[in-house]
């Protein structure tokens, strides 16, 4: 679909928990076979919890093929709030995930919301980023899986339109302002995400098919869709989106009926 990834579309939510659940296994599997350790970005939002929720049970049923042992956790962001808060990225993936499953807890680099200034939070996280994987001054980290979910509005992490983080940032993590929402939130830039080897967006519901639409068959750019500048190179772009989201969509190759 003009050169924005690939698309896989399912018949609902629990199709894409369950194919997102099947593709963190499998690159959890090879990049701990290529190096020995597994680097993920946690994302926030519902789609998130349902696929963490599922990790969870996989683990616990001895199930789950994830090395959680040599797994390494980030974030892509968050709210500008204690650990502890209800809006709390970090206290979502701990309830449902991080809190069932043996991941060491110094493999667990969250973003410290708590901070009194966001700025400062962004700054010590990617102090912490470069610090995790010996980067050189200037260097990217390099994640194995990044996973992003997608707003109505087309942003992603907190890279949200006509932000000052979407593009030319040379910083690994920002504290943007967000007018409409009247707070900061601190989120890993364009250069990380375009970093990563693999990028897969879960993404959900009827009132994400514009934003979805605008962030794979939208006109080039444009600033409205952060989304759309999330295009890894060299790395896969993955979509995981259920029929409700893809109804927008314009199918170039539509399967044959027969």
């Amino acid at each position: 679909m003009g050169g924005r990834g690939e698309v896989r579309i399912f018949d609902d939510p629990d199709g894409v928990t369950r194919a997102a659940a099947e593709e963190f296994a499998k690159r959890a599997e090879h990049a701990v076979a290529r190096h020995d350790r597994f680097d993920v970005v946690l994302a926030g939002g519902t789609t998130p919890r349902s696929l963490y929720a599922l990790l969870a049970a996989q683990s616990a049923g001895q199930r789950g093929r994830i090395p959680w042992g040599q797994t390494r956790v980030f974030f892509g962001d968050e709210r500008h709030v204690p650990p502890t808060h209800p809006d709390s990225n970090y206290r979502m993936a701990y309830e449902t995930l991080l809190s069932h499953v043996p991941v060491p807890a110094s493999h667990v680099f969250r973003i410290g919301g708590e901070e009194p200034h966001a700025t400062v939070a962004a700054r010590e996280y990617e102090r912490r980023l470069t610090e995790a994987f010996g980067l050189p001054d200037g260097g990217i980290p390099r994640f194995d899986l990044v996973l992003l979910g997608l707003g109505a509005d087309g942003h992603t992490a907190s890279l949200f339109p006509g932000g000052g983080t979407l593009q030319g940032v040379k910083r690994l993590a920002a504290a943007p302002y967000v007018v409409h929402l009247g707070g900061y939130r601190v989120t890993l830039t364009l250069p990380v995400l375009n970093h990563a080897a693999c990028v897969a967006f879960l993404v959900t519901g009827a009132d994400k098919a514009v934003a979805l639409r605008d962030a794979l068959q939208g006109p080039d750019g444009i600033a409205a869709s952060p989304a759309r500048l999330v295009q890894p190179a060299p790395g896969d772009l993955l979509w995981f989106v259920d029929r409700a989201a893809a109804s927008q969509l314009r199918i170039e190759n539509p399967p044959d009926p027969t």
